[in-house]
């Protein structure tokens, strides 16, 4: 909870001015090249106003973090739970990867600092790819490339993919959402059945 003034919808104003130009600000210049007071100067309010809302840069960071995680898991989980049959997995897959990408791009800023430069961003993936493996094995999902190359090998190469592609095509707005998905698909699903959308 705050400390001092009284938080109404002005102060929620403000907090969410201070996350949008935090959020610009991290991305564009990195968590340790800037400070409180550009994040303060770029919305417009004084430190003071900073630290009813945030203990500190850190913890504005982490929130930060936080919410990318929790919204890319949620985005994720509801695509893996479309996994359990073994019918359309190329369409499944291309569906998860869509909204994944989408919320990527619906919230590009935000997915630089998650995705790419916070110090979680490496155990973000680890625990997608742990998820999707498990997600794999305990469905029995049969990817006609899996009879060649390890399970384990395949996602965190699907997921590299992902990774790099997000960075150079989608961000870059060179490709779509849905390009981008499909151009997935067609690499790495290619033997498996037809793309029904």
């Amino acid at each position: 909870m705050a400390r001092g003034r009284r938080v109404n919808s002005s102060g929620e104003r403000s907090k969410q001015l201070l996350l949008e130009k935090a959020i610009e600000l991290f991305s564009a210049h990195g968590y340790h090249q800037t400070k409180i007071s550009d994040i303060v100067k770029a919305a417009n309010l004084t430190q003071p106003t900073f630290y009813l809302y945030f203990h500190s840069k850190e913890s504005l960071f982490n929130d930060l973090n936080s919410e990318f995680q929790t919204n890319l898991y949620e985005i994720f989980n509801d695509g893996l739970a479309q996994l359990k049959g073994r019918e359309n997995i190329r369409t499944q897959v291309f569906n998860m990867l869509k909204d994944i990408f989408s919320y990527f791009v619906q919230n590009p800023n935000l997915t630089k600092i998650g995705f790419y430069e916070s110090v979680e961003a490496e155990a973000i993936k680890n625990e997608l790819v742990n998820r999707l493996v498990e997600a794999v094995s305990i469905h029995n999902i049969q990817f006609s490339m899996l009879h060649h190359v390890d399970t384990r090998i395949f996602i965190e190469s699907l997921l590299g993919s992902m990774e790099r592609l997000t960075l150079t095509n989608l961000l870059t707005e060179k490709r779509t959402p849905e390009m981008l998905a499909e151009d997935i698909i067609n690499i790495y699903f290619a033997e498996q059945e037809e793309l029904v959308r």
